[in-house]
């Protein structure tokens, strides 16, 4: 792209907790390298159990906003997130016309605390104007079952909602299936595009992000596109994405837990400390006299765990280990994540009981 930073547009409410809305696209499209800007469509007031209030922007200040960004960005990419009343929704369906850039629609119609966010004309307007106008559509099971008027009781029917919303005119259905059989480990997600049905399957997590999580897949898929994903590549990749991202929910609050889409890069900070505080440790052994004698037969390791692992390729250790050579320890290679399964496996076994406790040391 030399150089040039993909800009994509949100058009949605503002969530004042972080958690949602604007402010939810707007930190997904960071993390994944893309500039976000927004048309702000409603002020709620709302924390992480309830919304009490909800105050609409005018739809001639929403166009503005749109207008004024078009006059001096080359907007590569848009979504839409709550769309209040049915003059709401219009307006952005005049934008879209106007503009014509690839539209991601996530048809909200209920908050996750369960109140109402759209109107029952907006509603409507929404089924009727906007889905026609979409490059890719991204509802959950009960907004799936209201746009395409059927009940949905498995991942079959998923696959026929898909069909049949796409049939409305959109270029690409994702159907969410995380609340269908909230007893499976399973949870699977269906996408309808090019004229092919595709599922994506991951493993349910128990105490994962409960708010936002529609907002942040949203607006992973319009941040791709907007790097020039096709659609069908953008959903795979935006799936592959939040996977890893609502593993880690922010611990605020008395209610739903709300992702956290920036946690992949703090995770790859962290594993640059890990390697550093290795390699510092294996100086440090490598300095101290007499330590040879602690070295086992085997060798010598020194590993240490990031705050998030969950598997052997999140344990850094030294490759090679470390030997005794002319009475002095000596590390044979370089510190390296997955370098030793041995000291990974006791690291993670001890963070099961204490996640606190995430370096150890083999000696004999």
């Amino acid at each position: 792209m030399n150089g040039v930073v993909p800009v994509a547009l949100t058009i949605a409410g503002s969530d004042p907790l972080g958690g949602a809305g604007v402010q939810m696209d707007l930190k997904t499209f960071a993390a994944l390298g893309v500039h976000g800007v927004c048309a702000i469509t409603a002020v709620t007031a709302q924390n992480t159990v309830y919304v009490r209030d909800i105050h609409v922007v005018p739809p001639e200040i929403i166009m503005a906003q749109v207008d004024l960004l078009m006059e001096d960005l080359e907007v590569k990419a848009a979504k839409t997130g709550m769309l209040r009343d049915k003059e709401t929704v219009e307006v952005v369906c005049h934008i879209e016309d106007e503009y014509g850039f690839p539209l991601v629609v996530d048809p909200i119609v209920w908050a996750g605390s369960g109140e109402r966010l759209a109107s029952p004309s907006a509603e409507r307007a929404i089924i009727n104007q906007l889905i026609p106008k979409a490059t890719v559509v991204t509802p959950n099971i009960a907004e799936a079952s209201l746009i395409a008027d059927m009940q949905i009781k498995s991942v079959r029917d998923m696959e026929e909602a898909a069909k049949a919303i796409a049939s409305r005119g959109a270029e690409a259905v994702v159907v969410k299936g995380g609340h269908l059989d909230e007893e499976r480990d399973v949870v699977v997600d269906v996408l309808y595009a090019d004229g092919e049905i595709s599922r994506f399957e991951k493993e349910r997590v128990k105490d994962c992000a409960s708010h936002g999580r529609g907002c942040c897949f949203s607006a992973a898929i319009t941040a791709f596109l907007a790097m020039g994903e096709a659609p069908a590549a953008a959903v795979e990749k935006a799936e592959r994405y939040v996977e890893k991202v609502f593993r880690h929910p922010v611990d605020i609050g008395r209610g739903r837990k709300p992702a956290n889409p920036l946690i992949l890069l703090y995770h790859d900070a962290e594993r640059w400390n890990v390697i550093s505080d290795v390699a510092e440790a294996v100086s440090m052994i490598e300095s101290e006299r007499n330590v040879d004698a602690l070295i086992p037969e085997v060798r010598m390791n020194v590993g240490m765990a990031t705050s998030f692992a969950r598997g052997v390729e999140d344990v850094a250790a030294v490759e090679g280990r470390i030997a005794s050579f002319r009475g002095r320890a000596r590390a044979i290679g370089c510190p390296r994540f997955g370098a030793s399964s041995h000291i990974a496996r006791v690291i993670l076994k001890v963070m099961e009981y204490d996640p606190n406790m995430r370096a150890a040391v083999n000696i004999k």
